[in-house]
C-alpha cells in the first residue's frame, strides 16, 4: 500500500497525523534496520505565534500580550499568559498555544504546569509539516513532559509520547525501546499498542501490526482508529477474510465520513 493512499483514508484522525513522516524502521526484528540521515537540528528561535485569528481573536491576543509584557506579579502574569495559550488553543493553534503554556511552566514549574506544556508541545508536533520544526516541538514535548516524568515514573502516557517524539529523531531505536518497556510495565497499555501498531504499518510488518491490533481492541474496543486500523493490516497481509468482517464492525461503529470513506475504500478492492 502506498503512504499516499494512508494519508488520504486518515485525514481528520489527529492521533496518527504524522505517521508517514516517521523515518522507515523495522521495530520487531532483532537485528534493526534503521536507514537515516544525520540531521534535525533544532532551530535557536520559533515564532511560535503568529497571528493567525480571527479578527476579534487577534484584538483579544495583542491586548493581553501587551498586559503581559509589563505584568511582574506572578499569578497576574500566569493567568494571562493561560488566557493567550486559551485562545490560540480554541483555534487549534497548538504551536502557538504551547509557547504561552511554556511561558507558564518556566515561570512556576509545578507539575500541572509542565504537563500542560508538555501535552500542547505534543499535539502541535503531531502537525508539524517541516523537519526543523518536528524536532524543535519534539524537543520541548520531551523537555517538559520529561521533567513530569522524573517526578512520577509511573505515567506511562507520559512516557509513550515521549517516545514517539524519538522515533521521529536520529535515534528512533530509543523511541522503540521505551514503548517496548511501557508494554513490559503494561502489556494492555492503549497508547502503546497503538503506536506499536503504527510503527509496524509504516514499516511494512502488517502481520506484526495484526498482533498489535489484535492486542489493542480486545482490550481496548472503543479505540476506532485501532479497530481501522486491525482492518487495514488483515487487508495488507492478505487475510482478506478477517478483513472483510473488522472492516464491516468498523463501518457499525462509527458515523465518521471519513473513516467510512476509508472503509469502503478497503471493501470495494476486496
Amino acid at each position: 500500500m502506498k503512504k499516499s493512499q494512508i494519508i488520504i483514508l486518515v485525514i481528520g484522525i489527529i492521533s496518527i497525523g504524522f505517521l508517514y513522516s516517521l523515518p522507515t524502521i523495522v521495530v520487531e526484528n532483532s537485528e534493526e534496520n534503521i536507514p537515516m540521515e544525520e540531521g534535525g537540528a533544532t532551530p535557536q528561535s520559533m515564532d511560535a505565534h503568529e497571528p493567525y485569528l480571527s479578527e476579534e481573536d487577534r484584538e483579544q491576543v495583542n491586548s493581553l500580550r501587551g498586559d503581559l509584557d509589563n505584568e511582574e506579579n506572578g499569578e497576574r502574569f500566569i493567568a494571562l499568559a493561560d488566557s493567550i495559550g486559551n485562545v490560540y488553543r480554541a483555534s487549534a493553534k497548538m504551536d502557538s498555544a504551547a509557547y504561552y503554556y511554556g511561558l507558564i511552566a518556566d515561570r512556576m514549574p509545578e507539575t500541572f504546569h509542565m504537563e500542560k506544556a508538555g501535552n500542547a508541545y505534543y499535539e502541535a508536533y503531531g502537525f508539524a509539516m517541516s523537519d526543523e520544526k518536528t524536532a524543535y516541538l519534539a524537543s520541548k514535548t520531551r523537555e517538559y513532559l520529561g521533567k513530569v516524568l522524573e517526578k512520577d515514573p509511573s505515567r506511562l502516557d507520559l512516557k509513550t509520547k515521549i517516545a514517539m517524539t524519538h522515533v521521529s529523531s536520529t535515534n528512533p531505536m530509543q523511541g522503540i525501546t521505551m514503548l517496548r518497556e511501557v508494554l513490559d510495565q503494561d502489556p494492555k497499555n492503549e497508547l502503546a499498542l497503538f503506536n506499536m501498531g503504527v510503527l509496524s504499518m509504516q514499516s511494512g510488518q502488517y502481520k506484526v501490526a495484526v498482533q498489535r491490533f489484535e492486542d489493542l481492541v480486545a482490550n481496548h474496543p472503543e479505540n476506532i482508529e485501532g479497530q481501522f486500523y486491525l482492518g487495514v493490516s488483515y487487508f495488507e497481509s492478505n487475510q482478506k477474510n478477517k478483513a472483510e468482517k473488522q472492516l464491516r464492525v468498523v463501518k457499525d461503529m462509527t458515523t465518521d465520513p471519513q473513516i467510512i470513506a476509508g472503509v469502503d475504500n478497503y471493501l470495494g478492492r476486496l
